[in-house]
């Protein structure tokens, strides 16, 4: 497998270098998805596009147990240098490059095995909500397996070390609307003070109490109220909350929390306040046997002393919706160590682009020992 690999590499920092500078953001990977459906097809893969979005699958192999790779193709939309673009400042361009890396790898190969190998190209991952548009396309109903991977700060992972079990925190984001009354600055009880409100929630939302032993966090994250004249106290604004919980049974609580306190100042202040969820994304579930079969496939790629404990961080990450969704899936995934700084989502980050060719053998060797594993059961049955 070496070999093959140091015969891609060239190729795989070409593909790299393609995606890193042609980001596009989520729901319009328009252009990314072209771009791997033209590569794929050139390599003699059948690329399926889905049928409701951006991205697409391939499949390797035909018949049971399926295993499945997922990647996101999205890229953040933030200020770079002065200017809002789109830029890959979340490393999807290297989790990209992973996922044809392992398809053109398994070419390379020319290994024959018994099942399928199934590669997801997922959109949106950073709304929160593309997992669930893949699962409505039903391609991950009869998988067995289905492993991810994510590249990691310094912080988390050191350069060249790398983690069979990536445990995200839930999270989710609540876009409110207050709708009061306008007033005259000299008239405030004519009116009702959409500025007040909006301190009384910040306030309250200090006394969400919830299991002390699992990390947390709750907070106003966007106020706007009022315009350009300074005498009118404004009766309307809008505010987002961002809230977050490493257990989805602790997200629960908290946004039980969260309701209370808008239903209180609703009270308080006798206004109307409305408030939506914009994106929710569960905590990991992670399955123990798609975990030790990630930590044989880095030992065996980079040696047991490279391999780390489980990652636990704060950051969500919507491929768990798969496990939750679909409760028979088996899903970890791959943390990848690769000297990243100064931090995932910095409009400067950047990282070892060499890491990605073992990241490319990891992924290769998991959803291999993934196929055997899962005839092993079978037969023993």
């Amino acid at each position: 497998m070496k070999e093959e690999l140091d015969y891609l590499r060239p190729r795989l920092m070409e593909i790299f270098t393609y995606l890193h500078a042609h980001p596009e953001i989520s729901w319009h990977e328009v252009e990314t998805t072209n771009y791997i459906v033209e590569l794929l097809t050139q390599e003699g893969f059948s690329p399926i596009r889905f049928k409701h979005s951006t991205g697409l699958y391939v499949d390797v192999g035909n018949g049971n147990p399926k295993v499945g790779l997922r990647t996101d193709i999205d890229a953040l939309w933030q200020e770079v240098d002065g200017h809002f673009r789109a830029n890959h400042s979340c490393g999807h361009d290297g989790h990209m490059t992973m996922a044809i890396g392992t398809l053109l790898l398994l070419k390379e190969l020319k290994q024959s095995f018994n099942g399928t190998i199934r590669v997801i190209f997922q959109p949106a991952e950073e709304k929160g909500t593309g997992a669930l548009s893949v699962l409505e396309e039903g391609v991950i109903d009869d998988l067995d397996y289905l492993f991810g991977v994510h590249l990691r700060p310094v912080h988390e992972l050191e350069d060249g070390t790398y983690c069979a079990a990536l445990y995200h925190g839930a999270s989710r984001l609540l876009e409110g609307e207050i709708i009061g009354e306008d007033a005259h600055a000299a008239r405030p009880h004519l009116g009702v003070n959409a500025i007040e409100v909006g301190a009384t929630i910040i306030e309250d939302l200090r006394t969400i109490h919830t299991d002390p032993m699992v990390p947390v966090s709750v907070k106003m994250t966007k106020f706007h109220a009022g315009g350009e004249s300074g005498n009118i106290i404004p009766g309307n604004a809008s505010f987002t909350i961002d809230i977050r919980a490493q257990q989805n049974n602790v997200m629960d609580d908290l946004a039980q929390g969260v309701k209370r306190v808008i239903d209180s100042s609703k009270i308080l202040h006798k206004v109307q306040i409305e408030l939506r969820t914009v994106a929710n994304i569960v905590a990991a579930e992670v399955d123990t046997s798609a975990q030790y079969i990630m930590e044989q496939a880095i030992i065996q790629a980079a040696g047991l002393s490279n391999l780390r404990k489980p990652v636990h961080t704060p950051g969500g990450e919507d491929f768990h919706h798969y496990a939750v969704q679909r409760p028979h899936l088996k899903t970890t995934m791959l943390g990848l160590g690769c000297g990243l700084t100064p931090g995932l989502h910095h409009p400067k980050m950047k990282f070892k682009q060499a890491r990605l060719v073992t990241g490319v053998e990891i992924l290769t060797r998991a959803v291999l020992l993934a196929l055997e594993s899962r005839h092993i059961k079978e037969a023993s049955a």
